[in-house]
């Protein structure tokens, strides 16, 4: 899952980047109204954490951008302003969260996994499909009851696929979800291949029944049967 932060107290920013990081987030970062509208414009989140006041700008404007926008990543407000006007104001706007300055960096990947729980999977921390179920908050696949081996990119590509299941998933998507802010770095998407070709030749050998279909020049597409 891939989350980008908007904050510009840099300490703040960097140690909510490193802990959500550990948590196997793939995490993006920036520290103005300005690089959080570039990114937005240009890249799919499934989380923003956003600070109100911006060197540049206002959160609960860029809230309200986003809102007008239709673009539906879940937004949590992250802010020293705890007023009671502040997270009427923040919720009303469409955040889905408002999470007050200070706070534990373990409720902090408390709030951000509910809202992906409900943008995502209709509230469920266990995913199932087919024989296959998925524990989001565990990192764990079974099948059969039986536990999956996959490392850290499989299962995010996998889950990515659980969250998307039956729609095209372009090469493009899946590589920036993947790879977050050094997909640039990438100069084809052998990196994507080599992970797929794995993921699927795991899930074949466990007896998956689903599959990861290829769509010759486009992408992929998971279907159960």
């Amino acid at each position: 899952m891939k989350i980008l932060i908007i904050e510009d107290e840099l300490d703040m920013l960097q140690n909510m980047k490193d802990f959500l990081e550990k948590e196997n987030f793939v995490v993006e970062a920036a520290s103005s109204v300005f690089e959080a509208q570039n990114k937005i414009g240009v890249y799919a989140y499934d989380c923003i954490l956003l600070d109100i006041n911006l060197k540049d700008g206002s959160g609960f404007s860029l809230l309200e951008d986003l809102k007008k926008k239709k673009i539906e990543d879940g937004v949590i407000i992250v802010s020293a302003r705890n007023s009671l006007d502040d997270k009427l104001q923040g919720l009303n706007l469409g955040a889905d969260d408002y999470l007050a300055k200070p706070f534990h960096m373990s409720e902090l990947n408390a709030r951000v996994k509910a809202v992906l729980r409900r943008s995502h999977f209709r509230g469920n921390n266990i995913i199932k499909l087919g024989n296959l179920c998925i524990d989001i908050d565990e990192h764990q696949v079974d099948i059969d009851e039986e536990v999956l081996a996959l490392n850290r990119k499989e299962f995010e590509i996998l889950l990515f696929f659980a969250s998307n299941k039956n729609r095209l998933v372009n090469k493009s998507a899946l590589a920036e979800h993947v790879w977050g802010d050094h997909i640039d770095q990438a100069n084809n998407f052998e990196f994507i291949y080599s992970q797929i070709k794995n993921l699927r030749k795991k899930l074949n050998a466990a007896g998956a029944n689903i599959e990861i279909k290829a769509v010759y020049g486009i992408g992929y597409k998971l279907v159960e049967g």
